[in-house]
């Protein structure tokens, strides 16, 4: 479900900006960096950059595209 959120015209317009280059919609963009600030935040000692790449391997294993890790496999 869609809620409508006041946010401010400056955080709209470098999410224009990024939503672009990353092909993205506005709210795609403001969505993305919401839930990388919750990872974060849950995730105080990893790196964003870290945390970007296991977000891109998940998808890559949606997309069929190698094979997820298991724990404890091949020891």
């Amino acid at each position: 479900m869609a809620t409508a959120v006041k946010v401010s015209d400056e955080l709209v317009e470098k999410a224009r900006i990024k939503s672009k280059v990353y092909k993205r919609s506005i709210a795609g963009q403001i969505e993305y960096w919401a839930k990388i600030g919750q990872l974060i935040e849950d995730n105080p000692d990893l790196p964003l950059p870290f945390i970007q790449n296991i977000l891109e391997g998940k998808e890559q294993i949606k997309a069929g595209q190698g094979t997820p890790y298991v724990f404890g496999e091949g020891e």
